[in-house]
C-alpha cells in the first residue's frame, strides 16, 4: 500500500458520494472541504467507507488529521503497514 493507492481510494468514495464532483484539480495539501461542495455527513461517510474498505479504526478525535488527501495518507499509511503486518504473520 502507498500513499497513491489510499489517495486513490479516497477520490473513489467520493465520487461514490458525489459523482458529480470534479476531482481532477484536487490539490492533495488543502482541505477536502475547502476545495470540494463536501458537507459534514459527506465527510462522516468518507470516513465509514474508509473503516469499512480498511477495517481500521478511525477515533473521532483524530478526525481532523483525515483533512486533506495527503494528510489521509500520512495518517492511514502507518496503521494500514501494521495491519499488513499482521496479516503476513
Amino acid at each position: 500500500m502507498t500513499p497513491d493507492d489510499i489517495i486513490t481510494t479516497i477520490k473513489d468514495i467520493i465520487h461514490s458520494i458525489n459523482p458529480d464532483e470534479e476531482l481532477g484539480g484536487v490539490d492533495p495539501q488543502v482541505a477536502l472541504r475547502d476545495q470540494l461542495d463536501l458537507d459534514s455527513m459527506d465527510f462522516l461517510d468518507i470516513v465509514m467507507e474508509l473503516r469499512k474498505r480498511y477495517g481500521v479504526q478511525i477515533p473521532e478525535d483524530e478526525y481532523p488529521r483525515l483533512a486533506s488527501l495527503a494528510s489521509c495518507a500520512e495518517y492511514l499509511l502507518p496503521k494500514l503497514e501494521d495491519k499488513e503486518l499482521w496479516v503476513a504473520v
